[in-house]
């Protein structure tokens, strides 16, 4: 049998260490060959899921004892790619693999899994089969980066991914601005040409990054959760005064409490800045806006306040807050907006409301449910639901684990989603993405794929906040850090307006991971 797989081996080329063939490689005859009745296990879990044909090589570990192994990818047109390793690491070529799944859309890709025992006997195990989108996802990803937190924070980057390969880039880092804070950053329409970021530094102050066709501006004042209308000419945001605060006794120590929170306009044309009486009521928190895709609707979480003290941490009844999730008419030609009305209710749902985001297409709303609060990452009872807007009817998704689903996003095309889970564990944020078919199912997610199969045995970082967007942000991080130490180029005021003002922090704190 040596002799056989010398001469099976002998027309293999070397690719990055590993022995690759893109033909036909069988380890062994079916005389010769054994064949376990299941499949092999495999780190990360990529099978049985649906991935897009533009994704880097899904590199995975085999986690099966032996002294080789090696790995067959076939589908029903191309040649198959053959990937050979004495350590179980499979690192799929990226040329054949473009080839093989371009080739391929709709149909099903086959891994087959050989494992060769200290009895130099080889094992051949069930076909782990996966299937090829017809639709691609938006080619890159912007997230951030981070140690978890607890009460401090030091080296946080946002940085963008391509999908289609590893290239990974930094947008912008703390230490560009004195080892800054910055987070909560926001597209319009799944495009990278208009990006804000908010930026929390010591040194610098506390302020937003507004970049726009190729231009930078400060913005003399902090974002918070901010959403762009379609049209790019208004955004709204939230300002939030947010404490982070410690539990004893569970998996998930950290919780959170906004104790005041409003909605802010920002007008691009005119640089000023508005709140309706509406999105700033002294007896409610207002948080996470959302634009219908149509831009007609403006979609955000709201609860009422249950505590007479703001300063308290936690405040009183904080376990009882549950959001529901409002809306209010605008229209932009003439900037007027409606009533505002509750959409779903939290004494409907019996959970609280967050995140709502819509697919592109408006067909979807995609939202988090948790127990209470306004922090899904540190509720392990968080969950992802959707609701079809033509019926109104929402379900939960099947996609769920027992752990942290939290911030997500949709594909340009509206039928991939990214979001942030705490799968597998429970302590770790990772990057997950799902494709959502016609009828709103979302299929078996699988994290994003990485160089090193190993890459996220060791990680002790996190990756949160992913934003798809349909190409890379170009405007350099240099530009941005010099941005991001300069004095504003934009002065706003921060109007709390309305018949009923009520208290917001001028430089309220933030935390997300």
């Amino acid at each position: 049998m040596a002799s056989d797989m010398a001469r099976q081996w002998a027309h293999m080329v070397t690719f990055c260490g590993l022995l690759v063939a893109v033909a036909s490689c069988s380890p062994g005859t079916p005389e010769t060959c054994r064949e376990v009745a299941r499949e092999p296990n495999l780190s990360p879990d990529y099978s049985g899921t649906v991935i897009p044909a533009n994704i880097a090589p899904l590199n995975f570990q085999i986690l099966e004892e032996g002294r080789a192994y090696l790995l067959k990818i076939r589908s029903e047109s191309g040649s198959p790619i053959t990937v050979s390793s004495r350590t179980g690491q499979m690192r799929i070529p990226r040329r054949p693999w473009r080839a093989l799944l371009s080739a391929n859309r709709g149909r099903d890709l086959h891994f087959d899994v050989h494992v060769q025992g200290a009895d130099r006997q080889w094992r051949r195990f069930q076909p782990v089969v996966n299937t090829i989108a017809h639709e691609d996802i938006d080619g890159t990803v912007v997230f951030r980066f981070m140690k978890p937190i607890y009460n401090w924070w030091k080296d946080i980057g946002i940085y963008q991914r391509d999908l289609g390969s590893y290239d990974t880039s930094v947008v912008l880092h703390g230490r560009s601005f004195g080892e800054g804070c910055l987070n909560c950053h926001s597209f319009v329409r799944n495009e990278p040409d208009t990006m804000s970021i908010s930026l929390r530094s010591a040194t610098y102050g506390s302020h937003t990054l507004l970049a726009r066709d190729g231009r930078v501006d400060k913005v003399g004042a902090k974002w918070g959760y901010t959403a762009w209308h379609p049209s790019g000419r208004l955004a709204v945001y939230s300002m939030n005064k947010v404490i982070q605060f410690f539990r004893a006794g569970a998996l998930e120590v950290r919780d959170v409490a906004d104790l005041d929170s409003a909605l802010v306009c920002y007008q691009v044309e005119s640089r000023k800045t508005f709140s309706p009486p509406e999105l700033a009521d002294k007896d409610r928190l207002e948080t996470y806006p959302a634009w219908s895709p149509d831009g007609k609707y403006l979609y955000y979480c709201s609860a009422p306040i249950l505590w007479e003290d703001r300063n308290t941490v936690p405040p009183a009844h904080y376990e009882d807050l549950k959001y529901d999730l409002w809306r209010i008419p605008y229209d932009i030609e003439t900037g007027q907006w409606g009533t505002a009305e509750a959409f779903l209710s939290a004494q409907e749902t019996g959970l609280s409301i967050q995140l709502p985001r819509f697919s592109p297409n408006g067909r979807f709303l995609l939202f988090c449910m948790c127990r209470y609060g306004c922090f899904p990452i540190y509720q392990p009872s968080s969950d992802l639901y959707i609701m079809d807007m033509a019926t109104k009817q929402y379900r939960k998704l099947a996609i769920n684990s027992e752990h942290s689903e939290s911030w997500h996003c949709w594909s340009s095309n509206s039928r991939w989603i990214a979001f942030s889970s705490k799968r597998p564990g429970g302590l770790f944020t990772r990057t997950y993405l799902s494709y959502v078919d016609e009828t709103g199912a979302a299929h078996k997610p699988f994290v994003v794929p990485q160089r090193d199969p190993a890459h996220y045995d060791s990680l002790l970082e996190t990756y949160s906040v992913p934003e798809l967007v349909n190409g890379p942000v170009d405007v350099s991080r240099w530009r941005l850090a010099q941005a991001a130490r300069a004095e504003p180029s934009i002065a706003t005021d921060m109007p709390i307006t309305g018949a009923t003002p009520k208290t917001v922090p001028s430089d309220p704190w933030q935390e997300r991971e």
